[in-house]
């Protein structure tokens, strides 16, 4: 029964993985290729931001000092040191895991509004130390990043190999989130998330456990914030604001909290509304998110992606391996 399971398990991932490539693959051919590459980074962001809220239970209001600082690191390395842009991404992601470590060590053990707020106060630092220092370009934010050159031939500075690059990276953290929550590790999470007590009790080590989980969140936020920085070849203040956390809470409410493909489609929605209204009514987007987001909450209380689920599994479609 347990290979049973397994197996379909597998089979689901594959037809995952697979649709994601195909629909990935004729996006830029259709639709707005930096549009595209704007949703790729939000997505990644979003699910990095769901592997710590949806499946650990900890709530950080501080990721944007994940996203934009490794934003500013990627940038200086690659405009200022002459790093390769791969090179740059990977010094990002790993200044990310750092400052998240730094960030883990002091919040993690603190539970519920406690974390939230100690993850908001030292997202807040990170915040003064961009506007304040030199490298950053204060307010008028770090200017010029060049794309480069991925392992010095594909040119980047083209928007359809950018494109692809960017597409690559996102499939690479999305493939490393789902691999982590379906590990042992990822069951240890959600246990802790579900009865942390329980969890205490039967011997493991809850404060470590959060900790990784805290990291390697951290990580693929950084990932996904230098990746932005390429793609715009900027790096601002809006990066690190709290307003940023603020949005990758909504995008992971709004899609479904603790499923796969939640958070992508709530990257989606909100990224691709702003880009709609934007033009059409200016600052009022905000109050139509927020009016989006009241809805969402009254009427679909697990997300998008969950009410789907929730719906296929009702019309007895769970039997056949179709699951959120």
């Amino acid at each position: 029964m347990k290979s049973v399971v397994s197996s379909g398990r597998q089979d689901r991932t594959v037809w995952l993985f697979a649709a994601l490539v195909v629909l990935g693959s004729i996006a830029p051919f259709v639709f707005y290729p930096t549009l595209l590459m704007k949703l790729l980074c939000f997505a990644l962001f979003a699910c990095a931001f769901n592997l710590l809220l949806g499946f650990a239970g900890l709530l950080s209001f501080g990721h944007a000092a994940f996203f934009g600082g490794s934003a500013y690191i990627t940038g200086y390395l690659c405009r200022d040191m002459g790093l390769t842009p791969e090179l740059g991404l990977l010094a990002g992601a790993v200044f990310g895991g750092a400052l998240g470590a730094v960030f883990g060590l002091i919040a993690i053990r603190r539970a519920g509004i406690y974390f939230a707020m100690i993850t908001l106060g030292l997202a807040q630092i990170i915040f003064f130390l961009a506007l304040q220092m030199k490298f950053t370009g204060g307010e008028d934010g770090m200017q010029g990043i060049p794309r480069g050159k991925l392992f010095g031939v594909f040119d980047l500075t083209d928007n359809i190999a950018m494109y692809f690059f960017v597409f690559a990276v996102f499939l690479g953290g999305f493939w490393l989130i789902y691999r982590t929550i379906h590990s042992p590790f990822g069951q240890i999470l959600k246990a802790i998330r579900d009865n942390e007590p329980r969890a205490i009790s039967l011997g493991y080590d809850v404060n470590r456990f959060k900790l990784l989980a805290f990291v390697i969140s951290a990580a693929l936020t950084s990932l996904a914030g230098a990746t932005k920085s390429l793609v715009f070849q900027l790096a601002s203040l809006g990066d690190v604001h709290w307003h940023t956390s603020g949005d990758v809470i909504l995008m992971t409410l709004l899609g479904g909290l603790g499923t796969i493909l939640g958070p992508v489609a709530g990257a989606i929605t909100i990224v691709g509304l702003e880009n709609l209204l934007a033009d059409k009514v200016g600052s009022w987007v905000a109050v139509i998110m927020g009016l989006i987001f009241v809805v969402c909450v009254l009427l679909f209380r697990r997300g998008l992606v969950g009410e789907l689920g929730a719906l296929l599994n009702k019309t007895g479609l769970k039997k056949v391996g179709v699951q959120p």
